[in-house]
């Protein structure tokens, strides 16, 4: 409604001072003609919207004005009291701080509005970790957190996933939690990279100021650095026929194994063909076997004969000494 996006246009620009039209139009989906009339019915109403041009330029309110939080619709009032993650806020130093917003918040509403806010809890809860889940060594985390506050640099020792150890002065830009996974985003030199804290040896929080990238946006950032990661995983791809009575094991044995296609045709005795996705040959091998007389590879074919060659193997050793 229009109602609610000119509200949302008021808290925009008390929150970060001046906006570009470009960036109005993307933040609310509308079309940048779309938010030069709203800020025209904006004027109209009496609100003292105020644009500028040039760089650095953008639509602004005159500094004395301000407006309080109204007009918050059912779905806006529910979406706010929605469970968040106990863990990630411990990790932050927010719980304390998020119960206590929480219930400024819920006093401010309309009592009409108060009961559905105090009953979101009972009807949703939100668990962000998965059913493996390892503790992370997080000794770093305060110490990078305050980096990020106070805008300085850190020197970091750094443990690699294959266990090279380095050092390097770094300009923290963010702190970005996958699941229950806490990453640091950093620039060095005119790179952007991201550490994972549970790898962070030791961090030394620095008096020099942090260089931040003109125009740096972390969640951007995050998305397309995730995007990257993916396409350029490593990829062995699989055709199999499993068993029926193996199907729903599939997407719990084996943590590298990834489906790509189930395919509708059966055969005589109902075994299914699937496509699967793995980094490298072995871990597919040690997938297949794991299912023993449940599943048979279809190709690639050098698979076949790795199977094959593994399972002779471990039949050798089993029966080593028993005759």
């Amino acid at each position: 409604m229009r109602a609610d996006r000119l509200l949302s246009i008021l808290m925009l620009l008390q929150v970060h001072t001046r906006l570009t039209t470009r960036e109005l139009a993307e933040r609310l989906e509308v079309s940048e003609r779309t938010i030069h009339r709203d800020m025209d019915a904006l004027s109209s109403a009496g609100v003292p919207v105020v644009a500028e041009r040039g760089k650095g330029g953008g639509w602004g309110l005159l500094e004395q004005y301000q407006t309080t939080l109204t007009g918050l619709n059912l779905a806006e009032i529910q979406a706010l009291f929605v469970p968040k993650s106990p863990h990630l806020l411990a990790d932050l130093g927010w719980g304390q701080a998020f119960e206590a917003a929480l219930l400024k918040l819920l006093a401010a509403l309309p009592a009409a509005n108060r009961q559905q806010a105090e009953i979101v809890s009972q009807r949703i809860h939100v668990d962000p970790t998965g059913w493996q889940h390892w503790d992370e060594e997080m000794s770093a985390f305060p110490v990078l957190q305050a980096a990020i506050w106070q805008e300085r640099q850190v020197l970091l020792s750094y443990e690699r996933g294959n266990g090279q150890r380095i050092e390097r002065l770094v300009n923290p830009l963010g702190l970005v939690a996958k699941g229950s996974v806490w990453y640091l985003v950093a620039a060095v030199d005119e790179d952007v990279r991201s550490y994972r804290i549970s790898r962070v040896q030791n961090a030394v929080l620095l008096d020099s100021h942090c260089i931040r990238p003109v125009g740096f946006n972390l969640a951007n950032y995050w998305q397309r650095s995730m995007m990257e990661f993916k396409a350029n995983l490593p990829y062995y791809g699989v055709t199999v026929r499993v068993a029926p009575e193996a199907m729903p094991w599939l997407r719990y044995a084996g943590y590298f194994a990834r489906i790509e296609q189930m395919i509708d045709a059966l055969d005589a005795d109902r075994w299914v063909h699937i496509s699967l996705r793995f980094d490298i040959e072995k871990a597919a091998c040690a997938y297949v076997l794991g299912f023993g007389g449940q599943m048979e590879v279809i190709e690639p074919l050098e698979l076949r004969d790795r199977v094959l060659q593994a399972a002779k193997e471990a039949i050798s050793l089993y029966t080593k000494g028993m005759a």
